[in-house]
């Protein structure tokens, strides 16, 4: 009898504990950069983009120093999903997929006791199956009239009428409102297409902003020092490397994509483009924001907003016309440095925090609050005591990762390293694929390597690489320390780490570029030098460099069925 007694006391412990756990609902849009929230106090604030995310905000929690280890969508959203860097999850480049046996987030979640689900954006091929419910756009999904593979569908596609944003949230309440089961803690996420490039927004908001000229930040017109890696020896890849606002990169600027009068000078012409791009963007984020006032207004008659956790992001940072650059990819503050906002009126104590956070902490820190150990395979670390005590840790990690892989593809980007701490970062532009077969013959050519490092105390902007100052020459070694040794603790020095062979074969490649050129010595400058040439010899031509470039698919031409 008290044995029988013991296991029913158990059994109302248990699940007493279950119905304690928080609802947990994150929020993604593609490309939302922390510029373009309100919260972040951005050149941009004043304009109000973003009202339903800055009340979230002003109730919350904002991370000053959120970073995305590898800015591009299909990786960073593979990072979230496993708690692993790119070199251990294998999804190195939008080529990557997950799936269902690896989508380990949403598993881990059922196993707690969690109903999942997933609507909008996802972005890593398979279908997520591993949630209990899922509608999903294929690829990118389209602006205007979006099809979604749902749950129970196969590959068959439901089509919706209206405006993606619009429709990604009618389909999340929809879930809320038919599917939900009360009785049970919710695991959503919740991801929006736009503000994704190319930018549509719903008609609605074709007058927001009509009358406004953009503020431009300094850099779009003095683009910063740079280096060998980013501009050429002598300035002579500056039309080469990293897409443009303005005429300056001849492959791709939003002069062309925008179809900016051309008999204006080139000054004009960049301002002219400008202001296109931002109010065609912002006119995107205010379509996410005011959905986002459609949900939090639903939860909050439900009574859903206490017992909650929400975080809001991006899915990496994104330019808004600094150093005259489109897109991201790159290492820089814009794209490597993300919105988050965590809310949870429990337990959080509202306001800022420096302490540095990476996505790969996203999924552990979700799993916290579930009640979840961490799981061995992840790589990320709970930020939930940032959350809840207010204050940075004893013993927390000063310094974030970052590497792109996606050598010259699309947007002109080399392949590169990064550290951030909260003073310093140190980028090495390693310059290299790795191995063929990953993109066109163009990316398979070495770009110039060199090293940049940015005082960002001093220059928050990152105007001035100072790597060759010699005011810095004490400080160099103590990074590249650091560098190394958290290369070597995320073992992205360790190929054996990745989960098939040809991303091994991949990281043995790029490993070895990176130790030729660790030190830097003038022969290794004399070698850069050759290949800025040499490439310069290959592509400097425009009708060459379009030639070797693979095309760039806008929206619309994307197939539905391709994942």
């Amino acid at each position: 009898m008290n044995k029988l007694l013991s296991v029913v006391a158990g059994l109302v412990v248990a699940l007493s504990a279950g119905a304690e756990k928080p609802n947990i609902l994150f929020i993604m849009s593609d490309d939302h950069t922390w510029q373009a929230v309100g919260a972040y106090h951005s050149r941009f604030a004043y304009l109000n983009p973003t009202p339903n995310i800055d009340a979230l905000a002003e109730k919350g929690v904002v991370f000053e120093n959120a970073f995305c280890g590898n800015a591009i969508c299909t990786p960073s959203r593979a990072s979230i999903m496993t708690g692993q860097y790119s070199h251990k999850n294998g999804a190195l480049t939008l080529d990557g997929e997950l799936e269902k046996e690896r989508q380990f987030l949403a598993l881990e979640m059922k196993k707690a006791g969690y109903q999942t689900a997933v609507v909008g954006k996802w972005h890593l091929k398979a279908l997520p199956e591993a949630f209990d419910y899922y509608k999903v756009l294929p690829g990118q999904g389209n602006y205007f009239d979006p099809v979604f593979y749902e749950t129970g569908g196969g590959t068959n596609l439901i089509k919706m009428t209206g405006h993606s944003s619009d429709c990604v949230m009618d389909s999340a309440l929809s879930w809320f409102k038919e599917k939900r089961d009360p009785e049970t803690p919710f695991f959503l996420k919740l991801h929006f297409k736009a503000p994704h490039d190319y930018f549509e927004n719903a008609p609605r908001y074709d007058s927001y902003l009509e009358k406004i000229n953009m503020p431009e930040p300094l850099s779009l017109w003095e683009r910063g020092t740079g280096s060998m890696a980013t501009r050429g020896y002598d300035g002579e890849l500056d039309q080469v490397l990293a897409t443009s606002i303005g005429r300056r990169n001849f492959r791709r600027s939003y002069d062309v994509d925008f179809e900016v009068d051309p008999n204006l000078d080139d000054v004009a012409a960049k301002r002219e483009a400008y202001n296109i791009y931002m109010k065609k963007y912002f006119r995107c984020v205010k379509g996410v924001d005011d959905n986002l006032g459609r949900l939090f207004q639903y939860m909050e008659k439900e009574g859903l907003m206490d017992n909650t956790v929400i975080m809001y992001t991006g899915d990496q940072g994104f330019f808004l016309g600094e150093h005259d650059m489109q897109d991201k990819r790159w290492a820089y503050e814009p794209s490597f440095r993300m919105p988050f906002i965590a809310y949870y009126p429990k337990s959080i104590v509202p306001g800022r925090t420096d302490a540095i956070i990476e996505n790969v902490d996203y999924p552990v820190t979700m799993l916290d609050y579930a009640g979840i150990a961490l799981p061995d395979y992840m790589q990320g670390r709970s930020f939930r005591s940032v959350l809840d005590q207010g204050t940075e840790p004893e013993g927390w990690k000063q310094e974030a990762y970052y590497q792109y892989w996606m050598h010259m593809a699309h947007h002109d980007v080399p392949g590169h390293i990064a550290m951030r701490t909260k003073r310093y970062k140190l980028i090495l532009f390693h310059g290299t694929q790795g191995t063929t077969g990953f993109g066109s013959e163009r990316s398979e050519h070495a770009t110039p390597p060199a090293w940049e490092l940015y005082d960002l105390k001093n220059d928050p902007n990152e105007m001035v690489n100072v790597y060759d100052d010699p005011a810095y020459a004490d400080v160099i070694p103590g990074l590249k320390d650091q560098f190394k040794a958290l290369r070597k603790r995320i073992k992205a020095d360790d190929p054996s780490i990745a989960p098939n062979k040809p991303s091994q074969e991949r990281m043995e490649a790029v490993n070895a570029v990176i130790d030729e050129y660790w030190d830097y010595s003038p022969e290794d400058r004399q070698k850069a030098i050759r290949i800025s040439k040499d490439y310069l010899e290959q592509f400097g031509d425009p009708a060459t460099c379009k030639k070797y470039l693979a095309p760039w698919l806008r929206p619309d031409d994307l197939d539905p069925s391709e994942m």
